[in-house]
C-alpha cells in the first residue's frame, strides 16, 4: 500500500510540474519563474550610459553602453516574489537610480504593467521605460533618485 501512495504522489507532482510549466510559464508565474533583463541605451544627446546593477546578493557589475547598445542579465524570482534588483544609471551631469526588476511590480499580473519574462527597458534622460511586447506604448516610471 505505502508503494502504491508514493507512486501516485510521485504521478501527482509530475502532472502538477508539467501542468504548471504548460499553464503558467508563458505567464512567467512558476515558482522560481526565470527572468531576462535588457537594458537599452536610449539617450537622445547619444551620451554613453554606465549602468551597475545589483541585489541584496548579487552584483551584475558595471557596464559602459553606447548608444543603441544593450545589456542583459538572467535571474530567477525567489520563492517570496520580493526579488528586487536597482540599477545606477550615469551619463555626463546626471545619475539616476531606479528599481528595474521588482518582483511586486514585474512578476505579478494584478500589477497595472503585469508580468514579464522578458523585461525589455529603454532609458531616457528623462525616464525608464518598459517596452511592451505587443507594440503598444511603453509602461514609463519616474526615476527613483
Amino acid at each position: 500500500m505505502a508503494s502504491r501512495n508514493r507512486n501516485f504522489i510521485s504521478m501527482l507532482i509530475s502532472f502538477l510540474i508539467i501542468y504548471g510549466t504548460v499553464s503558467f510559464a508563458s505567464a512567467g508565474l512558476l515558482l522560481f519563474s526565470a527572468k531576462h533583463v535588457i537594458i537599452i541605451n536610449e539617450l537622445a544627446t547619444r551620451a554613453t550610459l554606465i549602468v551597475h546593477c545589483r541585489n541584496k546578493g548579487e552584483d551584475k557589475g558595471v557596464f559602459s553602453l553606447g548608444p543603441g547598445d544593450s545589456f542583459d542579465f538572467r535571474f530567477r524570482v525567489n520563492i517570496r516574489k520580493t526579488t528586487v534588483y536597482t540599477c545606477s544609471f550615469a551619463w555626463p551631469d546626471n545619475t539616476e537610480t531606479f528599481d528595474i526588476f521588482r518582483a511586486d511590480r514585474d512578476h505579478n499580473p494584478r500589477s497595472k504593467v503585469g508580468v514579464c519574462s522578458e523585461c525589455i527597458w529603454s532609458i531616457y534622460e528623462a525616464t525608464p521605460c518598459r517596452d511592451r511586447r505587443d507594440g503598444g506604448q511603453p509602461y514609463c516610471f519616474k526615476w527613483s533618485s
